[in-house]
């Protein structure tokens, strides 16, 4: 009786296994890297100015924008873009699809242009980039971001003369972001034993890391691409001996599905 009734089920598992072979195999999702297509093109965008990309061998926007995962038709949110170095590679590699909301207060002088705007008006190359004015409580995007981004500028929310509660803006964020979205944050680290500096520009990673995490995000990972053991954390960034080379950390949070 047992062979009898093992017959039709080792034929059933044979042609399960059969049928299972013929099947054609589901390929991994390919890693994004500095060498992806949409990210090795935003680099070598010829719209970008030499300004920005003489600045590539310390900055490494391709490895940058790989570790932030940014994909094409991405909805990206920059805080506090400045002079936008880093907002023209995200556009490109967006793309057409995809959009860069700058998020940023006034400008320190009042009826001067944003330091960006130049980027705003070049509507041949950077039409996929649109202004948010923000105090950094709430981030008013018209859509839900797949990835909030700010580079070297986070110490900036710790400024006395900016007023910010930093578990606010970095709630603000997480309320911003969809859910799986990922947050990527970019500073100068500051000298050991010292977790934020305003004179110099600097803060330390592990306070960055406590504070996001507080706001809800899961810690993914950390890059050290921009790490320089050389700088010791005590010169202002804009030092001439350390301008363009101060030890860089790049953290990845991820806002929960």
């Amino acid at each position: 009786m047992r062979k009898t009734l093992m017959r039709p089920m080792a034929l059933a598992l044979l042609l399960g296994v059969s049928a299972c072979a013929m099947e054609p195999a589901i390929a991994p999702a390919a890693k994004i890297t500095a060498s992806s297509p949409h990210i090795a093109a935003a680099v070598a965008d010829a719209a970008r100015p030499a300004a920005d990309t003489e600045r590539d061998v310390n900055r490494k926007p391709g490895e940058m924008l790989a570790f932030g995962e940014v994909q094409p038709g991405d909805k990206i949110g920059e805080l506090i873009p400045t002079a936008g170095y880093i907002t023209r590679v995200l556009s490109k590699a967006v793309g057409p699809t995809g959009h860069v909301y700058l998020f940023s207060g006034p400008p320190r002088q009042a009826g001067q242009p944003q330091p960006f705007q130049t980027i705003l008006d070049d509507k041949a190359n950077y039409a996929n980039t649109s202004f948010i004015l923000t105090d950094f409580k709430t981030l008013v995007a018209p859509e839900p971001l797949d990835l909030v981004w700010t580079s070297q500028n986070y110490h900036d929310l710790h400024n006395p003369g900016r007023n910010i509660d930093i578990n606010l803006a970095n709630k603000a964020v997480f309320n911003a972001l969809k859910p799986g979205g990922l947050y990527i944050v970019l500073d100068h680290q500051s000298a050991k034993g010292t977790d934020f500096s305003a004179d110099l520009h600097r803060i330390d990673m592990a306070r960055v890391k406590a504070e996001v995490i507080a706001a809800g995000f899961e810690f993914v990972e950390e890059s050290f691409v921009l790490d320089n053991p050389a700088d010791d954390g005590t010169k202002m960034v804009f030092d001439a001996a350390i301008r363009g080379k101060t030890d860089q950390f790049i953290l990845k949070f991820r806002r929960p599905a």
